[in-house]
């Protein structure tokens, strides 16, 4: 008999008919004689709704509170697919993180799950029970609830799949796979069968909204293949493996884009030991994320400019931090803001040359223009105008054969 993770999102459960929808989905794979765990994510929109409140009540709302509140979401979707179970003739019950428990590790908002405690969990299941679990949270060693992150049920998922050895640990979502790139941005889009850990976790922290990049890693570091597939139809999904065996020779797996990115140069950088962790230094203490960086030295070696990408939102606080940043002097500042940046991805591309070339040459002819530049092993990204996006990504998934 398998044991099975089905793990469901905010939009497979965001509505009594859904709920219902999903229960069907449950039974069918508890009927064909597997032993199901049962992960759930809040009704859509009802964490955006508590993390509202908690603005109205502060402006710093405590972390610990924090959590406590936008945490009740999950209780109130798994109590309904529970009840729903055993309205249908299940043996089901629902358990909150720290019933098991699920032990975390790090600071509230941003937890990750260290332990899962499935002593109690196993004789349910193997008792003939349906466990339905609060994904997106933990405790902490104060015994305080801690959350892991939007998204975070995924993670959820993936550690139990692995303390309780599952079989299979399958996400259902509103979409029924990954796709070459997004559907919404190129009508084109093909659905992946199966992708390795490392092209999903670089789509993802690129983009792609599919998965949570450190769910993808979790999965990668624990041997957890996942499947994802769609709770509105009965389609097959993506596979998320680690293994080589079972791929085609596709040089390029994916496209991924984001938008609302920002540009910011610093020129006539006076060149010194340690100047770029000045220049980083206080856009980390603010919580500001940055991404591509790229620095060029005068040829004298006594000046650099520097050019970085943050999000758009974060361009006004990033501009004030660095003029009154004493640590540094240049000589020019200069901003660009509607930017974007776009990704090819493919383990296929580290063992094939040429692969730079055609992508530029691709986006040339179609005279877009490119601002930054940042690779690694298996993927290449370019910063362009956000409204050259979709040209791109047509162009790029037709000169890689994507289609």
């Amino acid at each position: 008999m398998k044991t099975v993770v089905l793990k469901f999102g905010g939009t497979s459960v965001g509505s009594i008919d859904r709920i219902k929808k999903v229960c069907k989905i449950i039974a069918f794979y508890k009927k064909n004689r597997n032993r199901v765990v049962v992960v759930s994510s809040a009704m859509s929109g009802v964490t955006n709704e508590l993390v509202n409140k908690s603005k109205l009540i502060s402006n710093n709302f405590d972390r610990a509170e924090y959590d406590v509140l936008v945490s009740t979401g999950e209780q109130v979707s798994c109590a309904l697919i529970a009840g729903r179970l055993k309205h249908n003739g299940f043996k089901s019950r629902s358990w909150t993180s720290w019933q098991l428990p699920i032990l975390t590790d790090g600071p509230y908002s941003s937890a990750r799950i260290s332990s899962v405690g499935i002593k109690e969990l196993n004789k349910y299941i193997k008792s003939g029970g349906i466990p339905i679990i609060t994904g997106f949270q933990g405790i902490n060693n104060d015994f305080r609830i801690t959350t892991i992150g939007r998204s975070g049920s995924d993670a959820t998922a993936i550690m139990l799949a692995k303390f309780i050895k599952a079989d299979e640990c399958i996400i259902y979502t509103d979409v029924d796979g990954v796709y070459t790139t997004d559907p919404r941005q190129h009508n084109k889009a093909k659905k992946i069968k199966k992708i390795l850990y490392d092209e999903m976790l670089e789509m993802a922290s690129l983009g792609s909204k599919v998965m949570q990049p450190t769910s993808v890693q979790d999965a990668k570091l624990n041997k957890i293949d996942i499947k994802v597939k769609s709770s509105f139809v009965s389609k097959s999904g993506t596979l998320i493996t680690g293994s080589n065996k079972v791929f085609s020779n596709q040089i390029i797996t994916g496209i991924s884009s984001t938008k609302n990115d920002a540009k910011i140069t610093i020129v006539g950088v006076k060149d010194r030991p340690g100047v770029a962790a000045s220049i980083f230094r206080p856009l980390s203490k603010n919580l500001i994320n940055v991404d591509m960086v790229v620095q060029n030295i005068s040829q004298n070696g006594k000046e650099t400019d520097l050019t970085f990408t943050i999000k758009s939102e974060d361009l006004k606080k990033t501009e004030r931090l660095i003029k009154k940043n004493k640590s540094i002097s240049y000589k020019k500042l200069s901003f660009d803001k509607d930017l974007s940046k776009v990704s090819i991805i493919g383990v296929g591309m580290i063992t094939t040359p040429g692969i730079t070339y055609r992508m530029f040459q691709a986006l040339a002819s179609k005279k877009i223009n490119i601002l930054v530049i940042s690779t690694s092993e298996i993927k290449i990204s370019v910063l362009i105008s956000s409204k050259s996006v979709k040209k791109a990504i047509a162009v790029l998934h037709k000169e890689f054969k994507l289609e």
